[in-house]
This record gives structure tokens, sequence and C-alpha cells, in this order.
């Protein structure tokens, strides 16, 4: 049929004009509401920096790690190239990952996390930690179960429950006062068990804040989740940079956790391997099975060549991650000491990863134009507060930059800070 401009009308009022060169849809199908969880907008990354030069210096990203300042174990991409000039037998792996990789992996992290793991049965491979996250808490979660997610915690946890037609039950994060210990609230966390709460998702080193769980403090939350049989999926991203000689306690290392436990590991943080897109999951056979079957209809597998590059992960050359470590920490020591000199902006020191979570009581109501002007006329891209939970007056950095330049971003956020 057609109409008077000589345009073919069809099914959801699509009007096709007559000389094909344009096609115009006029109503489609009202997406599923869940997907109103999923802006990603101001999530990390998505902000560019301006690329020009500023009279006060160079631009910097704190919203990732900057792969050039910390490059990655030269063994990784060699591995890699090994693997693309074999061709064939690296192309395709099973859905959990190529079995010689996961063998390999899973001694290593054996090793690391001193608990036996079972490479056919307990270890998958995942397109990122990020992808390892969507199929776990997708194979522990179901519609209309209430999920316990710390505040502040890594932005995704809210938003995967959210899509998943689950309900986030937040638990206190404290960590304001510097001089004690980041801890979960015990009472919001039992009290949320307690209601039906069976599953709940928190990273160490936490992300923002940059709190390490100190041992007793998790053996609480386990003696919790035991009591009520509730599951942890457990985010260890950053477990092996750790500042100040500080002791870091593997959750599934603790009495009865590792049958209740799903820990995500992976070398895209550390190791700085993000661009290979390869995450770690470790978890009971049945979970594992369950995202076996999910990953094999979202990605199938993780990408075939670049698994090789776990092959040298976790056996760096001696001195390797010492230096890392050491490096990182004197970045995080001149950032605070911008910070500690300034009554404009405070954050806590991070114990562990690569993150400070900084407050700017000035920005709070104003919180996304400081932020838009602090990428735009300052030259500094960092990420909202919002991201995390209900911080209206916070900023997270992720630090692993070039030393100088990190440090001049944040003369620049404190000096905004204070004539906001």
């Amino acid at each position: 049929m057609g109409d008077e401009a000589g345009g073919l009308t069809g099914p959801g009022n699509c009007t096709v004009s007559g000389d094909h060169t344009a096609i115009e849809v006029s109503a489609v199908r009202v997406a599923p509401a869940r997907f109103g969880h999923l802006d990603s907008s101001h999530a990390p990354g998505q902000q560019t920096v301006i690329a020009r030069e500023f009279s006060a210096g160079i631009p910097v990203d704190f919203s990732h790690g900057d792969v050039g300042a910390f490059p990655p174990d030269p063994a990784a991409a060699a591995a890699v190239r090994d693997a693309l000039d074999t061709g064939a037998a690296w192309a395709y792996s099973p859905y959990r990952g190529h079995r010689h990789v996961r063998s390999v992996v899973a001694e290593r992290l054996t090793a690391l996390i001193d608990v036996p793991i079972d490479s056919e049965r307990q270890v998958l491979i995942s397109a990122g930690t990020q992808a390892g996250l969507f199929l776990a808490m997708s194979s522990v979660i179901e519609r209309g179960d209430r999920v316990g997610i710390v505040a502040p915690d890594y932005f995704a946890y809210r938003k995967i429950t959210e899509f998943l037609e689950a309900q986030p039950v937040e638990l206190e994060l404290r960590y304001r006062d510097r001089n004690g210990a980041g801890e979960i609230d015990l009472e919001s966390l039992e009290s949320a068990v307690a209601s039906g709460v069976r599953v709940i998702v928190f990273s160490n080193p936490n992300n923002p804040t940059g709190v390490v769980y100190g041992r007793s403090h998790l053996g609480e939350i386990n003696a919790l989740l035991a009591s009520y049989g509730a599951f942890a999926v457990v985010d260890q991203l950053y477990c092996r940079q750790i500042f100040d000689g500080r002791d870091y306690t593997h959750f599934a290392r603790l009495e009865g956790a590792a049958e209740r436990t799903l820990t995500l590991v992976g070398p895209s943080k550390t190791e700085s391997l993000s661009g290979f897109r390869l995450g770690v999951t470790i978890a009971p056979e049945p979970i594992i099975s369950r995202m076996e079957s999910l990953q094999g209809l979202v990605t199938l597998r993780a990408p075939g060549y670049s698994q090789a590059a776990l092959q040298p992960w976790l056996n760096e050359p001696p001195g390797w991650l010492a230096a890392r470590i050491a490096a990182h920490q004197r970045i995080r020591d001149n950032l605070m000491a911008v910070i500690d000199a300034s009554d404009a902006v405070s954050a806590r020191p991070a114990e562990g990863g690569s993150y400070l979570f900084v407050h700017i009581p000035s920005a709070a109501g104003r919180l996304d134009a400081f932020v838009d002007t602090l990428r735009v006329d300052e030259g500094v891209t960092v990420t909202r507060g919002t991201e995390f939970g209900g911080f209206p007056d916070g900023i997270r950095l992720n630090f692993s930059q070039d030393h100088a330049a990190a440090v001049a971003g944040m003369h620049r956020i404190e000096q905004l800070a204070a004539r906001w």
C-alpha cells in the first residue's frame, strides 16, 4: 500500500521514502524496563579527556589506569604472539577456556589463595572480569531476590542486580575515620541476611575507597553468612597490590567459605592486561556450569588467542610486583599530601588497589557541574561518586598514572574544589 507522498508504510508505522534514500521508523517496540538501570553515560572510561594542552599542564584521565605508565610484563604479549603464530590450536577453546591454560591458572591460584582448585570443575575464563561478574551474578541471583551490596562499592554490582530484577539491599561501609579499620557495618549485614538476603557482593580491596578488610572482620562476615546459609561473590581483582606491608586475606580461605564463595580475579588491573579481555572465576562446580552455559550464549568463550596471556600470569620476573606496588604507593602518598594540606578535599589513604575516593563538600548538589568543569576547563577526568552509591560529594581517582601527571592533576582538582 502507498501514501500520498509515494512512500510505503508497514507494520510499526515504518515509512520508506519512494526514492529509497531514507527510512523513518515512527514507532518501535518499547524496551524492557530493566534496561533503564544500565545507563553508562557516567561510567568509568565513558568521559573522554579533552585532547589539548592546558596552561596548568597536560590532560590526565583518572577514570582508568594508564597502561603506558605501568606496562604489562612483556611475556604476556610474547605468549599471545606465539599463539597467533600457532594458529588454529588457539583460536577456539571450550567455553570454560583452554584446558591447559586453566590448569596453569588453577595451579598458581591454588598457591596464591591456599585453597585447592580443580581446573576442570571450578575455573572459568571469561571475556574480561566484567563479563565474568555478569555471568556470576546471573548464575546465583533470581528475579525478586534481595542482594546485599556494599556502599560505596563497584558501580556494576547494583546495576546488574537491578537488571536481573532483584532488589539491592545497602550494606554500609565504614571508611571515613582514617584512624579506624574500614569495615562493613555488621548490624546492617546481619539485618540483611536475617531478612532473606542470600547473596552479598563486595570487592576487596574495596573499589572505590581502597579499604582492605582485615582477617578478623572477614571472619565475622563469614560466620554471619554461614549462620544464615548466604553466599558471597567477592571481587579480588587487586588482591596482589596491597600497600604498607599489610596482610591480605582471601575470603575463600576462611573456614568453610570455599563452598559458599565465588571469587573473581584477573590480570586486567595490577598486571595491566585489560586490553586482552580476560577474567577468571573460581567457584563451586554447579555455579561454573551455569556460567559456562550462559557464556555459551553471550560470548561463547574468552578470546582464544588472548588466553595465552594467562600462561605467564602470576609468574612475573623477580621484583616486578614489588616494584609496581612501591611505585603506586609513592603516587598514593604524594596525592594524599596534596589532599591533607587542603580544607577543600578529603580522602582515606588507599590500603590496596589503585583508587582514592575523594570527598569535596563544596561539590555536594552540584557534582555533575564540578566533574564537567574539571574535565573541560582543567583537563582532568574523574568518575562521579554517585556511580558507587549515594555519594553526591565524591569522585573516584584511579592513580595508576604517570606520577608527575597524577600529582599535577590532583593539584588542579584541589584548586577547583577550593574555589567552587
